[in-house]
């Protein structure tokens, strides 16, 4: 059970899903088709999404860590859009070259910063930690994009250091990005607490080197225990998983 917020010296946040999303996959989606020809419910695209989202990423995986790439990176996404587009039936019109070259026009969309927002409670959040003196970082699965994708919302010169899977190496649930982190920022794990969307990446991995860290649920889908809101950290004592 992480302690009173004040018991910490420096915050880590994991970013997709933590600080920003993209509001509208479904339509992106659903536009991206039509340019093509296609029509889909936008309904039943969200729910596929959510369904490959389920299977893909929201999965425990504790062991058999490899070293991540900006390619296998890509090659996780290409894969989950390619099961969405084979579920809409995409593969009865399209051979499939043309599918694979859509994944991976749907990896370069969904990984450009105009399609992202921040969540209502980032800036505030970062505002206020920032008056409170708390020293902020990120430990993030994302394509290389990120840092870019943090600048044009505004936000970027908060985070010192930004860890980035695709440019260190090293991907969650992997402890040894956790580790990175407190050899980078020269702190000692007992002074960090770690919050993101992900029971086994965000909670499990960081806990395995000593690092207090708690959920957000920011989706109805998500279930189990967190905190709804960043701002709930402010209320003392911190809750959560």
């Amino acid at each position: 059970m992480p302690r009173e917020l004040h018991a910490y010296k420096m915050i880590y946040l994991d970013a997709g899903d933590t600080l920003v999303t993209i509001p509208a996959a479904q339509t992106i989606l659903k536009q991206y088709l039509q340019l093509r020809a296609v029509d889909r419910d936008e309904d039943h695209i969200n729910e596929l999404f959510t369904e490959a989202f389920r299977l893909f990423y929201y999965v425990e995986k504790k062991d058999n860590f490899v070293v991540c790439s900006p390619e296998s990176d890509r090659e996780f996404w290409v894969n989950l859009y390619h099961y969405v587009l084979h579920k809409l039936g995409v593969h009865e019109d399209w051979t499939e070259e043309e599918i694979f070259n859509c994944c991976h026009e749907l990896y370069e969309i969904f990984t450009a910063p105009e399609y992202y927002d921040l969540f209502d409670d980032v800036k505030p959040f970062l505002e206020e930690l920032k008056t409170r003196g708390f020293r902020i970082g990120i430990i993030s699965n994302f394509a290389p994009t990120l840092k870019a994708i943090l600048a044009d919302k505004g936000v970027l010169h908060y985070f010192d250091p930004v860890l980035v899977s695709t440019e260190v190496g090293l991907e969650k649930p992997d402890p040894a990005i956790f580790q990175l982190a407190l050899q980078m920022a020269d702190v000692d794990a007992s002074d960090v607490l770690y919050i993101g969307d992900h029971e086994t990446n965000d909670i499990w991995a960081p806990n395995q080197v000593g690092i207090d860290a708690i959920r957000i649920i920011r989706y109805p889908y998500h279930t189990g225990e967190g905190i709804r809101s960043l701002l709930e950290l402010f209320q003392a004592p911190v809750g959560g998983r």
